[in-house]
């Protein structure tokens, strides 16, 4: 068994150590090496990885595979895990789901012992390189991944074969309101969208703009114009300055609080009466004690 796991361990490591991280090659040379060890499972004895990042899974591509499956069958086993109740999903978590959409009972499969660390590496790997994954689950997976494996976003750019600009933009997705996630996640609003968005810095606004988008159907150009513009003025009558960001980003790290500068107007933020002590020393402002 400590062979075994050892095996197990070094292939995953193979895996992470190539130039390019390629989980469906990986994936297939665990089926290729395990031929002979094909069973069947029952589907109600099968639950979906726990360290599964994707929340959601579009319909319509679920019938798609299912119709295939009823057609064909189900080509390519799953992978699973041993566990305390029944087995737990590695690897084809959507054609498990197209299974059950298709009427199958059982499914052919592989057994295989991951531990937790692999379990949720291999689950994020899976879902990254998966084209109909919702730009926010992506961009949780791409975060978490960076995050266990220590990469930097050119590093993990490099070994997912993306461009560092696509991961800069998709990671930037992650600064935007809940609310406008959601829209994102059920594609009323566009990736597009929302990486023009996830550039401001304001919630409300962010959530004002990315319901115009959708109310009045701005293009992804139109968009950039509005935003680019050095009053921006919506129907809530919220109004966005950019003329001075230039501005605001010299205050904000020469006295290391927020600043907000728009028209005749400059806002200085401090958490308590010590913190403005600090600004106005910075400022060189002297305060006569009482």
């Amino acid at each position: 068994m400590e062979t075994k796991k050892k095996a197990l361990g070094k292939g995953l490591e193979q895996l992470f150590s190539n130039s390019v991280i390629d989980f469906n090659s990986f994936e297939q040379s665990v089926v290729n090496d395990n031929l002979n060890n094909v069973v069947e499972i029952d589907l109600n004895e099968i639950r979906s990885n726990p360290y599964q990042p994707r929340k959601s899974f579009d319909p319509e591509a679920l019938n798609e595979m299912a119709a295939s499956i009823k057609e064909y069958g189900l080509l390519q086993p799953i992978i699973v895990k041993k566990s305390i109740k029944g087995y737990e999903l590695v690897a084809g978590e959507r054609r498990t789901k197209a299974a059950k959409i298709a009427g199958l009972t059982k499914v052919p499969a592989i057994i295989k012992d991951f531990n937790d660390q692999e379990m949720m590496e291999l689950a994020l790997i899976e879902n990254i390189q998966r084209e109909d994954l919702n730009p926010i689950d992506e961009a949780n997976s791409i975060n978490n991944i960076i995050k266990l494996r220590g990469y930097t976003q050119e590093e993990f750019a490099q070994k997912f074969g993306k461009s560092r600009s696509y991961v800069t933009n998709i990671l930037g997705l992650l600064r935007l309101p809940e609310d406008v996630k959601k829209l994102v996640e059920k594609k009323s609003l566009s990736m597009s969208h929302a990486r023009i968005l996830s550039k401001l810095d304001d919630d409300e606004k962010i959530a004002a703009l990315a319901n115009r988008v959708i109310q009045e159907d701005i293009s992804v150009r139109d968009l950039e114009k509005l935003t680019s513009d050095t009053t921006v003025t919506k129907k809530n009558k919220i109004k966005v300055d950019y003329e001075y960001r230039l501005y605001e980003n010299l205050a904000t790290n020469s006295l290391n609080t927020k600043v907000r500068i728009t028209k005749n107007k400059m806002e200085i933020y401090f958490a308590d009466k010590n913190e403005l002590n600090k600004l106005f020393e910075k400022l060189g402002i002297e305060i006569e004690d009482e």
